[in-house]
Order: structure tokens, then C-alpha cells, then sequence
């Protein structure tokens, strides 16, 4: 490959890096065709981009980024396929869907923070996603308003029976 393909791949690299906000790391050498293309699939149907890469063009591409990615760096063996996803537990929810260690999680960089190791892949999981954390916090703030507006119905339909009561009664 020549000098000027591989700037190239490393520039598409990073700024795929920048698009998505999280990425997996992924091991699928032991997976055979059919296998890949599946996964390719169940990827594409969950709003993941799956990428094949060669190592060193990734490590080039993340040092060439603001971010410190060298916690990743040791994971850089062996073939090497990332998930790129807008959404930080979609690909971990994906990988947990697959009961064999394959495909095999080597890394992560989700929600800002690194994750490396195959037993990170639970953590990863349970992470929300930022829709998932804004509904939580809207349902917070809902709930007293829906309490207090619940109390001053109830109360306002027995003043009104008290009134009605007080006011057809004979003086």
C-alpha cells in the first residue's frame, strides 16, 4: 500500500473517530464468513458501522486525534474490527447477544471513559445513553408536578361538594 492511500485511510479513520462519539474494539478472527456477514447485519440494524482495519493505521489515527487514546493502544493485536456507534451500550447489547466468545470485545472508548478487557463488555451494557438519562430526569422533575396537581384536583372536587352542600342548605 502506498504512503499517500495509508494518509488517507488514517485521515477517514479519525474522522469516523470524531463522527461517532464511542467505538468498540473488536476480535473477530475465529468468526467465518457467514458468521461476519450476520454480524454485519445485526449491525447495520442497529445503527452500528462496522470497520475491518489494519492495527497500525488505527494506532496512527488515534494519536493523530486531541484525545489520549493510549489506554487502547495494548489492544492493538491481531485482527482487529471496530464498532463505531452514536449510542454507547448498542454495540456492548450486541456483543452480549452472542453466547460463544465470539465476537470478543478487546476495548472500548464509551462516554468519554476507557474500557479494556473482555469482562468490561457488562459495565458496557448497562451504560445509558443520553436519551435514556434526559427521560429519567424529565420523569424526576415530572412527578412531584403530577402529585401536587393530582392533590389540588382531588381537593378541588371535595371543596366543591362542601360549597355545593353549604349553599343549598336551608338558613
Amino acid at each position: 500500500m502506498r504512503k499517500e492511500d495509508k494518509s488517507v485511510i488514517i485521515g477517514q479513520l479519525a474522522d469516523t473517530v470524531k463522527e461517532y462519539g464511542h467505538f468498540y474494539l473488536v476480535d473477530t478472527t475465529a468468526m467465518d464468513a457467514a458468521a461476519t456477514s450476520e454480524l454485519r447485519r445485526k449491525c447495520f440494524k442497529a445503527g452500528i458501522k462496522l470497520v475491518v482495519v489494519k492495527n497500525s493505521l488505527l494506532h496512527k489515527a488515534l494519536l493523530s486525534m486531541d484525545v489520549d487514546y493510549s489506554p487502547l493502544f495494548d489492544s492493538l493485536k491481531g485482527t482487529t474490527s471496530i464498532m463505531f456507534s452514536e449510542v454507547a451500550n448498542a454495540p456492548a447489547k450486541l456483543l452480549k447477544e452472542y453466547k460463544t466468545e465470539v465476537p470478543a470485545l478487546k476495548a472500548a472508548y464509551a462516554e468519554e471513559g476507557f474500557y479494556v478487557g473482555a469482562d468490561q463488555l457488562e459495565a458496557l451494557a448497562t451504560i445509558k445513553s443520553k436519551n435514556e438519562v434526559i427521560a429519567d430526569i424529565i420523569a424526576l422533575l415530572q412527578s412531584p408536578a403530577k402529585n401536587v396537581i393530582s392533590a389540588l384536583q382531588s381537593g378541588g372536587n371535595t371543596i366543591h361538594g362542601v360549597l355545593k352542600t353549604l349553599g343549598e342548605r336551608a338558613e
